[in-house]
């Protein structure tokens, strides 16, 4: 019920800006399984990147998917977890429902 927001908040995020994917695997049905790293806005040239994924996490546009998590480096499994657990306590975006349902959930159920 969350994807519409959750694609428009991330279209904000990554619109017309340089994204970089660090991945090194695809899943079962060959979709790459990675990290989007996003450069700031109105940068130019070499600039630091922001983790796309941990941003919509932290906002309560998406889930910490903890199925991949043992592949996460040490570093990322924690700072994701982190945001989703801060991210439920505030009830931001998603969270704000009172009953979220996963997407992988969602797509099970509607056969996607």
């Amino acid at each position: 019920s969350f994807g519409q927001r959750s694609k428009e908040s991330l279209i904000r995020l990554a619109a017309g800006r340089q994204v970089d994917v660090v991945w090194d695997k695809r899943d079962r049905y060959g979709r790459i399984v990675g990290k989007v790293l996003v450069s700031q806005e109105g940068c130019v040239g070499s600039c630091p990147k922001v983790d796309a994924g941990l941003r919509q996490i932290e906002a309560g546009m998406a889930w910490h998917y903890k199925q991949y998590a043992a592949e996460q480096t040490p570093e990322d499994r924690r700072r994701y977890a982190e945001a989703e657990e801060n991210t439920r306590a505030k009830r931001l975006g998603l969270w704000g429902d009172p009953k979220p349902v996963p997407p992988w959930e969602w797509r099970h159920r509607n056969g996607n």
